[in-house]
């Protein structure tokens, strides 16, 4: 899922704090396992802004609303009207989310409520670890399933370098060496000799030129 961390309140009280109405908008798929992004979440943003315009003596008519995902057109079709009544939305979805509330509205500002950090999981209760940085180029079947790109700290293709010790990274001795990690799992695997296997440098290029990335489904268009 796409983790998210929401922005400081007086960095989100900026940005608001010349406007007449402002609507908190939601989004309660990703960033709402996380709990910084969904239904709940704007509600507790929205009573906040209000504390904090009454405390500023500001006035700023603040409401809240989310739909399931902001990354979807069909999940709109309801929101519309919702959204034509402020004159600012306050999106704390992902930046994909802020940007496609902005293309939908045209002409409205669209402004991100939280930080997009990193595609995760969830460990435990209120940790989440980045496990995928959407390289374009999945090689998780060589790796035991392990990503080298987003748990490596030098994203090194065939290692583990020469500085980690006792299976830990010496970038950060707290860190388990993603390398390690991955040697274990190919021999409990029964594949080890899987790791003596050379994997070509990584052509960034290919991935992150000519503007943004798109995949094209012609069986799901009409």
């Amino acid at each position: 899922m796409i983790v998210g961390d929401q922005k400081p309140l007086e960095e989100i009280w900026e940005m608001i704090k010349n406007q007449k109405k402002v609507l908190v908008f939601g989004c309660n798929t990703c960033v709402a396992v996380c709990h910084t992004g969904g239904n709940k979440e704007a509600e507790i943003l929205g009573s906040m802004l209000r504390m904090k315009a009454k405390q500023e003596g500001v006035d700023i008519d603040i409401k809240d609303s989310g739909i399931e995902r902001q990354c979807e057109h069909e999940f709109y079709e309801k929101a519309m009207e919702t959204l034509e009544w402020p004159d600012v939305v306050l999106s704390i979805a992902c930046g994909v989310g802020v940007q496609f509330t902005a293309e939908k509205l045209g002409n409205k500002p669209v402004l991100p409520g939280l930080n997009t950090t990193f595609m995760g999981s969830v460990d435990s209760p209120g940790l989440f670890t980045e496990k995928c940085q959407g390289c374009g180029q999945c090689i998780l079947a060589e790796t035991g399933g392990i990503c080298p790109v987003s748990r490596c700290a030098k994203r090194v293709m065939n290692g583990p370098c020469g500085g980690s010790t006792k299976g830990k990274c010496e970038i950060n001795k707290e860190l388990d060496c993603a390398w390690q990690l991955i040697v274990d799992r190919l021999k409990a695997l029964g594949r080890l000799d899987d790791y003596e296997k050379l994997a070509p440098i990584k052509d960034w290029s290919n991935e992150r030129s000519g503007g943004p990335r798109k995949i094209v489904r012609e069986d799901l268009q009409v």
